[in-house]
């Protein structure tokens, strides 16, 4: 990311790219200071400004990707295929589409099917190939067929983990990725604050006991007051970000419908691809701690965006006037899956899993719920919520969550495996040499960290780092 001087319309371009990426709120306050550095009052810019110094920390310089890892795409494939056959690759080697269609043309020659792409069931025998008008070898017919199994495979693959950052997006920041950068240039404000938010919600999750920071921090809360203020403000653009009451009560009813509908499509096609992995697996669904063969990172994947959607599907649900659908069906929360030291040191402290975990135990599954095939009420709800202890309401059961206090900005941290260390570095250093992973400290690094693993002080169950 580009943050030296900058003109507004070019910090904007910038700032729209950050929705599809994970940078630094820190670094997405210098391009918000940037776009608004002529508009702000003495008080916003030395609050703005305090934020937007901390890019510098380090001349800049961090060890955390400031993206989501992208899906590598078939262009090795389609190569080695071309090369075999003898053919023009006119493909999109991203495309998983576009992949299965070139699998298809080439494979033409040899009888091939992508449907169909099992080496010992699906090949052709010698009596077939003949038949075929096949005029090569047995040989030369099998590196064709694994040549085009490769790249069918590599098109399904491609799809799934494309599926897999698209999810990871959307838990993160709703539908914010699908806005145009026309529509973000015509409201700057509303710009800023989405793209500050996003980046908020994008941090990577800390080792500790208690929960994350609220994303909305004093920088966020400056900004949506300019929104506020602003009589032009684009608050269908801030709603795709930001579904809160306040912001969808600033819809017509038209607008807030069309998010019902959007948010409901969305949790029922997550719900159904939890099912799928459920199905597979084999979960403690009690303590929903990761067991050996859980596939933890797509379920923790799936869960975040099944419950982004759930969220605001429940704020649309009361902006509608429309909670009384949830006397006939309200879908529960999914859990995310805990790693197992974490969860032993919650019940070394005496924490236990989280009540949110009992309730997930007890209700039906939510895509039983929402196929029909299980009956789920906000009142059976509430009883199991009240038996686990919990208010309903205020913890996102039966409504939407009522906004928690402003956060308080902090710079972000050089985290390896969620542990914070000392500066990005010794970050690097330790990531490369396996710190924190739950394996052995690798031997080409074990000289280099001889003296000790330098990291911050652990945080306590408030999440806030202990004085020594």
């Amino acid at each position: 990311m580009d943050t030296g001087v900058l003109e507004p319309g070019e910090a904007l371009v910038q700032l729209h790219a950050t929705l599809d990426a994970r940078p630094r709120p820190e670094n997405v306050a210098v391009l918000v200071w940037y776009v608004l550095k002529h508009e702000l009052g003495e008080d916003e810019r030395r609050r703005l400004g305090k934020v937007a110094r901390v890019a510098g920390r380090w001349n800049g310089l961090t060890s955390l990707p400031d993206d989501f890892a992208s899906p590598v795409g078939g262009a090795r494939q389609v190569a080695a295929t071309s090369r075999l056959f003898d053919v023009a690759a006119e493909v999109d080697a991203d495309e998983p589409a576009s992949l299965l269609s070139f699998a298809q043309a080439v494979g033409a020659a040899i009888g091939f099917d992508p449907g169909r792409p099992d080496f010992l069931a699906d090949r052709l025998n010698r009596h077939d190939r003949a038949a075929a008008g096949m005029d090569i070898s047995k040989r030369q017919y099998n590196r064709r067929f694994r040549a085009l199994r490769r790249v069918t495979g590599k098109a399904h693959t491609l799809d799934m983990e494309q599926r897999k950052r698209h999810l990871t997006l959307l838990a993160k920041t709703g539908f914010a990725t699908e806005l145009t950068l026309d529509r973000f240039r015509a409201d700057p404000g509303a710009a800023c604050f989405i793209a500050y938010f996003t980046a908020k919600r994008k941090l990577r999750r800390q080792f500790t006991l208690s929960g994350r920071d609220n994303p909305f921090d004093e920088i966020a809360e400056l900004l949506f007051a300019r929104c506020r203020r602003s009589a032009d403000t684009d608050w269908w653009m801030i709603a795709q970000a930001y579904p809160t009451p306040e912001v969808l009560a600033r819809l017509t009813e038209e607008q807030r419908g069309e998010l019902l509908g959007r948010w409901f499509r969305t949790m029922r096609s997550t719900a159904s691809a939890l099912e799928s992995l459920w199905a597979a697996s084999e979960f403690d669904r009690e303590r929903m701690v990761v067991r050996r063969g859980n596939d933890s990172s797509t379920w923790n994947l799936l869960c975040g965006a099944y419950n982004t959607a759930r969220a605001a599907w429940l704020s649309c649900l009361a902006a509608t006037d429309a909670t009384g659908l949830l006397d006939v069906a309200c879908p529960g929360k999914a859990m995310m899956l805990m790693a197992g030291d974490l969860a032993a040191w919650h019940l070394a402290t005496g924490s236990g899993p989280h009540p949110d975990t009992q309730v997930w135990a007890a209700l039906p599954l939510p895509w039983e719920v929402l196929d029909g095939r299980a009956t789920c009420t906000a009142a059976q709800v509430v009883e199991f919520c009240e038996i686990a202890g919990i208010d309903p309401h205020r913890t996102g059961w039966t409504g939407p969550k009522p906004p928690g206090p402003v956060g308080t900005f902090r710079p972000t941290p050089e985290l390896v495996h969620g542990v914070a260390v000392a500066d990005p570095v010794w970050a690097g250093m330790l990531r490369g040499a396996g710190a924190f992973s739950g394996n052995p400290i690798k031997a080409t690094h074990a000289q280099e960290l001889s003296a000790g693993i330098p990291t911050s002080v652990l945080p306590e169950s408030t999440g806030h780092p202990h004085p020594d």
